[in-house]
This record gives C-alpha cells, sequence and structure tokens, in this order.
C-alpha cells in the first residue's frame, strides 16, 4: 500500500467533515441516483451483488447486543434492528445519524456521536458489525483497529463487515478511478472536493491477514462490486 503524504490527524478531520456535509446525498450513492446512475444493466448488477451482502448478514443472524460502527444513513442499521437483540450505533457524523433515526425508528437501537480513531466506544457486545468502513481506516491503523474489536467482543463474539471492492464503475462519474494511494479525492454534488482514505482489499488476502493476526474466519466477494466477510478471535 502507497504511504499517505499528510499527516494522519488531518486526513482522518478531513474524511470526516467529508462524510457530514454528504450526509444528505449519501443515499444517491447507494441507490445509484444522480452522479452515480450509469444506467439500468449497471443498476441491476449492483442491487443484485447488494442483495448477495444482505442475504449473507441475514444468514449470519441473530445477533445479540451488537456496535455498528460508522453506522451512516441507516441502510444497514434496518436490517441490524430486526436480526438483534439491541443495536448502538456510532458515527462521526451527527447529520449522518439524524437521518438514521428517522429512517429506523426503532426501540431497540442507540445511537452516540463518536469519532472511532479518538474514542472507541467502550463494552462488550456479541457481534461488531460495519459497512463500508474499514476500506477508511488508513492502513498503519489495521492492526489497532481489529485488536480494538478484539476487545468489545465478548468469547465467542462475532464480526460481519461489508466494504468495496476496486471497480471505477462503484463512484460518481466525475470522480477520478482509484489508483495506487490509500488515499483519494471526492466531490460533493456541489463541486467542494476532499481527501479521504480508501483502501480496497482483495477477498484473499484480506482473509489471510485477518489469519495472520489471530481471527478465523471467511471473506467473500459479491462479483464486481463488494466484499462481505465474518470473523470471530481465534481463543
Amino acid at each position: 500500500m502507497a504511504e499517505n503524504v499528510r499527516p494522519d490527524r488531518s486526513l482522518l478531520d478531513e474524511q470526516i467533515a467529508y462524510y457530514r456535509a454528504r450526509a444528505p446525498e449519501y443515499d444517491e450513492w447507494f441507490n445509484r441516483q444522480g452522479r452515480y446512475d450509469r444506467g439500468p444493466a449497471h443498476r441491476e448488477q449492483w442491487f443484485r451483488e447488494l442483495g448477495v451482502a444482505e442475504e449473507a448478514l441475514r444468514a449470519a443472524a441473530p445477533f445479540g447486543s451488537v456496535l455498528e460502527l460508522a453506522c451512516g444513513t441507516g441502510l444497514w442499521t434496518r436490517h441490524l434492528a430486526s436480526i438483534s437483540a439491541n443495536v448502538l450505533a456510532v458515527d462521526a457524523s451527527p447529520e449522518a445519524i439524524a437521518i438514521n433515526r428517522r429512517r429506523v425508528h426503532a426501540a431497540n437501537v442507540d445511537y452516540r456521536i463518536t469519532d472511532i480513531f479518538s474514542s472507541m466506544p467502550e463494552g462488550e457486545f456479541d457481534a461488531v458489525f460495519f459497512a463500508f468502513w474499514l476500506s477508511h481506516v488508513p492502513s498503519d491503523r489495521f492492526d489497532w483497529f481489529w485488536l480494538a474489536l478484539h476487545e468489545r467482543l465478548r468469547r465467542g463474539g462475532r464480526v460481519f463487515f461489508i466494504d468495496s471492492l476496486r471497480e471505477p464503475l462503484s463512484t460518481a462519474i466525475n470522480h477520478e478511478p482509484p489508483g495506487d494511494s490509500d488515499v483519494i479525492s471526492r466531490k460533493l454534488n456541489d463541486g467542494r472536493a476532499f481527501q479521504i482514505v480508501k483502501v480496497f482489499y482483495d477477498p484473499l488476502d484480506l482473509e489471510q491477514r485477518l489469519t495472520s493476526l489471530g481471527w478465523r474466519g471467511t471473506v467473500r466477494s459479491t462479483g464486481s462490486f463488494f466484499v462481505h466477510g465474518q470473523a470471530s478471535y481465534s481463543t
């Protein structure tokens, strides 16, 4: 992986600023609307592969107490609420959490505004879930992040995650395709540009890397757009 050329904290602060500003338009990416609309064939494949990831999540259920990291606008919180006893949904963007609350309306979901890099939520959980978050963890914080997950899991607990494969058609039509750097530029609908962390993983390489850290599990591709995986810590 290429090293970041900017101070780590400065880059992470800009990443948070981007997702706060992007919250009202985030769902356009998920729904293939606006700048992300690449036609009906693309959209059909996108949602078919999303269905594969969603089915894998349902197959891993039921969960007990769940910590959802980077919960965003609730596109995955809504699923977790129906298959879990309770969910603590955290995000650094109060704007995203406000949208999440309006979407989910579940009594078993609590919310917390938290910058994970500064303060990982305390407590023990039966599962930790995150969607499209691992790719925003800088490469030099990968080991730290997975150690923090281990410390938040009860004995026998599991991690389930979903993320993006390196596919240029996943992003907006006015974005540059991903290169070799872990830092990429992203634009909002109004043209403002931000730099964020974006690390893409090959499923097999990621599975092997997790194994080397003491995790056991599987990481799978949906085809072109997504990767999903689940793992528990070897004891």
